[in-house]
């Protein structure tokens, strides 16, 4: 990695929670273990629906006791706006931060809490040359989704975006939004549906987004449908396990 290559991703942004014990506070809420989040690297987690379905992903950073969110610039505002609706009286600020999101995937800070082959991500100065779509050509080709585009917004099951495989999810930490399900899901070991990359075709209502400039596109289908669908080693251990348990 030279200093001119290009490691900003324009569109990440940071909102930053503090106040009395946020940890705590997202805790109940959130689908990873707030209260374990050290120095050593970052977490990536879920916000659900009661139901279990992914209304936001993002990163979770350590910062002192407080917790910085790494998301879409996008979804920035909603994502503060349903984290409020949580708050009720207590003492919890949720702001948004200056500060900028950087990736490489030669070298960096932190190895990517999802997969090791994604690459690398810290935190620096809102500046340099935008990444995003050499970040997003590179986590396709690897059948990592993420974002409302991607994920959609209360359409997805938790589980059904390989939260499972990439991490997402604790299973020991306890109650938080959307558990319930999303647990009996992984106990039963009931994932019929994986939402996948694929070469692009017609869109239809299983499309979630396309990306013509990469020839792909990311669908949420049946486990019976995958055999065009970008298959790396993680998701072809999962449907053997699927496969072996049926």
């Amino acid at each position: 990695m030279t200093e001119t290559t290009p490691t900003l991703l324009a569109g990440r942004t940071l909102i930053r929670i503090a106040g009395d014990d946020p940890r705590g506070f997202l805790q109940g809420l959130l689908t990873q273990d707030v209260i374990g989040l050290d120095a050593s690297g970052p977490r990536w987690a879920g916000l659900l629906t009661p139901q279990g379905k992914a209304l936001f992903d993002f990163l979770l950073w350590a910062d002192g006791d407080a917790v910085l969110i790494d998301c879409e610039a996008s979804a920035a505002e909603a994502l503060t706006r349903r984290l409020s609706m949580y708050r009720l009286r207590r003492a919890i600020t949720i702001e948004a931060v200056e500060g900028g999101v950087h990736w490489s995937s030669l070298q960096g800070a932190f190895a990517d809490p999802r997969l090791p082959d994604l690459g690398f991500r810290w935190i620096g100065a809102a500046a340099g040359e935008p990444a995003d779509a050499a970040w997003r050509a590179h986590r396709l080709a690897r059948g990592v989704t993420e974002g409302v585009g991607e994920l959609g917004s209360d359409q997805t099951l938790w589980l059904e975006c390989n939260a499972r495989e990439l991490n997402g999810v604790s299973f020991t930490k306890g109650c938080y939004v959307g558990q319930e399900n999303t647990a009996r899901m992984h106990h039963r070991a009931k994932v019929n549906r994986r939402l996948v990359v694929a070469p692009l075709g017609e869109p239809g209502d299983r499309t979630r987004a396309s990306y013509p400039e990469l020839g792909l596109m990311v669908e949420l289908r049946r486990i019976e449908a995958l055999s065009d669908a970008v298959r790396p080693a993680w998701l072809e251990a999962a449907l053997a396990d699927t496969s072996a348990i049926s």
